[in-house]
């Protein structure tokens, strides 16, 4: 009985010791969080009452209470890896096994497996919304972000182009001048498109509109698929058509559908984009909307998760947004080794959103969040503790010389 009041002690000191020694072993793990071991005093012995009624009562001893996890943010530092991200507040990290079994975690030194996955270095998945078409589902079933080579953009057809043209007033009739422009089927085959003028007259001008016959019914030279009237006013302005020109370029030859595209002859404020004034025939631009099929490049991922793709088309779109769980009770939650989590009933159902939305943290990417131990504080907590032991030791001492001389009195 004597004994196990400072063999608590030792008990209480020793966990306490394993405690501190765990965070100092992971002040350079990424995403780690300190821990602090709680204690209390255990039951009590009465020995009576005082003449004043106060009870008399000694301890006997002392056991763990609790261990507490610090989830303040650690430092967040920048190191250039698109695959990696860190939580700036608060939140988790969903990641799958294989076995399909959710776990959670802070350490973003995420790395991609031959799949193009996202995943952690333990290899588990990493979750998050599906996009479509450059869209986020945040409505859509999680499933593991693909951010690999593999990951495309599709062809999108050409729909509509304009051309900045100048004609030359001053032209003679019969001259000719060319706009050549690519457009896009729906293959993402580019075609070139010209449009040629031809001066008829005062403020008039024909336009025909030709491809490589190659590309629609094979053969040599050129098809036209569209021709009309071009009439400037003295100003220089085109005054009719007054309407986008509808040009529709098919069948064409490598199976892909026609191509209905639309002329635009004026801007946005309404500004004729084909002029005729007394200066050089010339180009100045070409605008259409249709791309090429192109593949992954790079990726960046934004303060809410999106990951933004940029193509070989040059085109940027998202193809995913990284999830984000919240918990009642982050102190429940159960550590299962490799920085991860899993939920239990004292932390409640995980609570999966949009970073910074619903008290979630935001995201920074090409960044990891370092272990937040300060081991100033550690080695502090390391002297006391290490002293309580010693402490609880001397007490043992001292309880057995006293049985020692007890059993020496009967003897």
């Amino acid at each position: 009985m004597f004994f196990s009041t400072p063999l608590s002690g030792l008990n209480a000191s020793s966990a306490a010791l394993k405690t501190v020694s765990n965070n100092l072993a992971n002040m350079n793990t990424d995403g780690f969080k300190s821990q602090t071991t709680t204690f209390s005093d255990l039951f009590y012995q009465d020995y009576g009452a005082s003449g004043s009624g106060d009870p008399i009562q000694s301890g006997l001893g002392v056991q763990v209470s609790g261990s507490t996890q610090d989830f303040s943010n650690g430092v967040i530092s920048s190191n250039g890896v698109t695959s990696n991200m860190a939580l700036n507040g608060s939140g988790f990290f969903v990641t799958q096994s294989e076995s399909g079994t959710q776990t959670y975690t802070r350490n973003g030194d995420f790395t991609t497996n031959a799949a193009g996955q996202l995943i952690t270095q333990s290899g588990e998945q990493v979750m998050g919304y599906p996009a479509s078409g450059g869209v986020v589902s945040t409505n859509a079933k999680l499933e593991p972000l693909s951010v690999g080579a593999g990951t495309t953009s599709p062809a999108t057809p050409t729909s509509t182009f304009s051309l900045s043209t100048n004609l030359n007033s001053a032209s003679a009739d019969g001259t000719t001048f060319q706009s050549p422009i690519s457009v896009y089927d729906s293959l993402g085959a580019s075609h070139v498109l010209t449009v040629t003028y031809t001066k008829t007259g005062a403020n008039q001008w024909q336009y025909d509109v030709s491809l490589p016959s190659k590309d629609m019914q094979g053969g040599t030279g050129t098809t036209s698929v569209a021709s009309g009237t071009l009439d400037f006013n003295s100003s220089g302005s085109l005054t009719s058509p007054s309407a986008p020109i509808a040009i529709s370029v098919g069948p064409l030859s490598n199976g892909a559908t026609t191509m209905q595209q639309t002329w635009t002859l004026a801007d946005a404020s309404g500004d004729s984009l084909l002029t005729q004034t007394a200066s050089n025939s010339s180009n100045n631009s070409t605008l259409q909307d249709g791309f090429a099929a192109g593949v992954l490049n790079t990726y960046t991922v934004e303060t809410d998760g999106t990951i933004q793709a940029s193509f070989s088309n040059g085109q940027t779109r998202a193809i995913g947004q990284v999830a984000v769980a919240n918990f009642a009770n982050p102190e429940g939650l159960s550590l299962s080794g490799n920085n991860e989590f899993t939920s239990t009933t004292a932390s409640g159902a995980a609570v999966i959103g949009v970073a910074g939305t619903g008290g979630r943290g935001t995201i920074a990417g090409a960044s990891v969040e370092q272990s937040n131990v300060d081991v100033a504080s550690q080695f502090a907590s390391l002297i006391v503790y290490q002293r309580a032991y010693e402490a609880n030791a001397k007490a043992i001492t001292a309880f057995d010389q006293l049985e020692q001389d007890t059993i020496a009195m009967k003897s």
